[in-house]
């Protein structure tokens, strides 16, 4: 089957959060489940970069390269561990529209810029009612393969998303990609209006340090059509 999108996913700066299930469980698509790791529910703010974008084969112009900064959390159906979003935001406004469209995933669309050192450090930052808001992550040591089992494992390797249908019913969609090395951060920080964008309810938990923080450096990635499956 090809894959609906290709691209190459790189310098994934990702700020973890504890949260209180309560918050996530309302968000939680049908025939999923609240995934834990070692009993903790777990947000991630997560910016990257798309590059050499592709939909059916097809570069589309101006629409190749640019950046993502999306809010995450963890679920699974069964065996397949996954992730359901909570806002996804985008600097192009026709691919935020085709995102709503075809998956209803939470795309915005919003100024952004960022600031690269691979592998060094990172910033990714978005315009949000007239304020520069961002993340900013710099790296520890060396990259590093993570650990079965271990929470950076947990954070980075997932191949399945889920989005709530208008319906309510869900998609599910397949995600291909090689595992990430990972360098642990230094210093991880988030910046801006929280509750506007997420909801009052990320205020509190997304307002302290991130309980973890990594940098993943990223490869090529493969983005299926969804399926629907209730």
């Amino acid at each position: 089957m090809q894959p609906f999108l290709t691209a190459h996913w790189a310098q994934l700066a990702m700020l973890n959060y504890d949260v209180p299930a309560e918050i996530l469980l309302h968000r939680v698509p049908k025939g999923t489940e609240l995934d834990t790791f070692e009993g903790r529910t777990m947000v991630s703010v997560v910016g990257f970069l798309f590059q050499d974008t592709r939909v059916m084969g097809v570069a589309i112009p101006m629409h190749v390269d640019f950046e993502e900064v999306n809010l995450r959390f963890y679920i699974r159906r069964g065996d397949k561990r996954a992730v359901a979003f909570i806002r996804e935001l985008v600097p192009k406004r026709a691919i935020a529209t085709v995102a709503r469209r075809l998956y209803n995933e939470p795309y915005l669309a919003v100024p952004m810029r960022h600031r690269v050192d691979a592998g060094k450090s990172v910033s990714y930052e978005w315009e949000w009612r007239e304020q520069w808001c961002g993340i900013h992550l710099e790296t520890a040591g060396e990259a590093f393969d993570s650990a079965a089992g271990s929470e950076e494992e947990f954070i980075t390797e997932h191949y399945w998303g889920y989005t709530a249908q208008r319906d309510g019913g869900t998609l599910e969609y397949r995600v291909e990609h090689p595992k990430w090395r990972v360098w642990r951060a230094a210093k991880a920080t988030l910046t801006g209006d929280v509750a506007s964008l997420y909801g009052a309810e990320f205020s509190g938990p997304l307002s302290k340090e991130p309980s973890s923080a990594f940098l993943a450096e990223g490869s090529a990635v493969s983005v299926y059509r969804g399926v629907r499956i209730a």
